[in-house]
């Protein structure tokens, strides 16, 4: 995949982030009496893999002003080597708006993970092409890939309108464009019709397009596997069968991408992938990992697949990588992983967990 060669970020991801409380030593939200608190959203913790490995990253978002959990969220994304922009909102009073609220318990053993969302009043509803100069950006700036959540597109018409005119931008300047379709029924809930036509002139701006059998089928009504409940390697040739009518109603796109998951327990999961790229097929047999918290391996895996593509890696790579990043994100409490360099994830890709002295 060419990418542009005249360039200040590799990756740009627009977001609403906000933050993540989480109870300690596995247990659920209703008994846990203490909670670690840190900065979450799902493009920032794709991001995090490129940024953590050097690359030049970029965020757009909003914040409310002179709120603690903004000032909060700033640290965390400088710590990640992140750049930012994002308009100071002023809360408003009590009832005004405010940062996301995500709480969630890690699950343990035969006992799942629950995520409860508490997104009222959220700042990044209102997010808007007015915020940013996207000329400045595309095309003085330079940016080579823009990475679009389904999460933020649906989140609201401005941001549905914002993602959309982002894509056009990228597009226009040469930027390629990644979509992960991320479908959440609550997201599109009579709104159906006005998202489904605004993913889909995503969809056909984007170069790379990610999501699983649900989401496919969900968002464009295109035929694929049941979601759940039966064995992943049952499934492989049926998800093949699904990326091939979506490569017919969507050309532009030259790379597709899903993970393969099967939950033993909360602790163990059988982890893979498949990717279409060109007219090759790249796909990663499913293979047992353990699991400290889940939230944030498909981010990983998405995260470590646009690594390699912005590297200029081999296509087989992209994948191996990915699978890998999406592989140790959820060895992290946070949503996102960290790696210290690409050593670290080829040692996890190989199965080498020895001990580096």
């Amino acid at each position: 995949m060419e990418l542009r060669k005249d360039f200040t970020y590799s990756l740009v991801v627009p977001t609403s982030i906000g933050v993540r409380i989480t109870p300690l030593y596995g247990q659920p939200v209703y008994s846990g009496n203490t909670f670690i608190m840190h900065a979450t959203s799902a493009e920032t913790n794709v991001a995090s893999i490129s940024s953590y490995l050097g690359l030049p990253v970029k965020v757009l978002t909003k914040f409310v002003k002179d709120s603690p959990i903004a000032a909060f969220i700033k640290r965390d994304l400088s710590s990640r080597n992140m750049a930012y922009e994002g308009a100071e909102v002023p809360q408003g009073g009590p009832w005004g708006y405010r940062h996301q609220f995500n709480i969630a318990d890690s699950g343990y053993g035969p006992r799942g993970p629950r995520v409860h969302n508490d997104r009222a009043g959220e700042v990044g509803l209102t997010l808007s092409t007015k915020d940013f100069d996207l000329d400045k950006l595309f095309n003085k700036e330079g940016v080579q890939i823009l990475h679009l959540s389904g999460l933020i597109a649906a989140l609201s018409h401005d941001t549905s309108m914002f993602c959309l005119e982002l894509a056009r931008y990228a597009r226009k300047y040469g930027t390629r464009v990644s979509f992960d379709l991320n479908y959440r029924a609550s997201f599109w809930k009579n709104r159906e019709d006005e998202l489904r036509k605004v993913f889909t002139e995503i969809a056909e701006i984007a170069d790379i397009l990610i999501g699983n059998e649900e989401d496919f089928q969900l968002c464009f009504g295109i035929e694929g596997p049941e979601a759940g409940g039966r064995d992943i390697d049952s499934k492989i040739e049926s998800f093949k069968e699904m990326i091939g009518r979506v490569k017919q109603a969507f050309p532009n796109a030259s790379v597709f991408a899903t993970t393969l998951r099967q939950v033993i327990s909360a602790n163990s999961h059988l982890w893979g992938a498949i990717m279409h790229e060109g007219d090759n097929w790249h796909i990663v047999q499913p293979r047992e990992i353990q699991v400290l918290d889940r939230i944030g391996g498909g981010d990983g895996f998405v995260g470590g697949l646009l690594y390699g593509i912005l590297r200029g890696w081999e296509p087989e790579k992209w994948i191996q990588f990915g699978w890998a990043t999406g592989a140790m994100a959820v060895t992290f409490l946070t949503d996102y992983a960290q790696p210290t360099d690409e050593e670290q994830v080829w040692s996890i890709w190989e199965g080498n967990a020895r001990v580096k002295r």
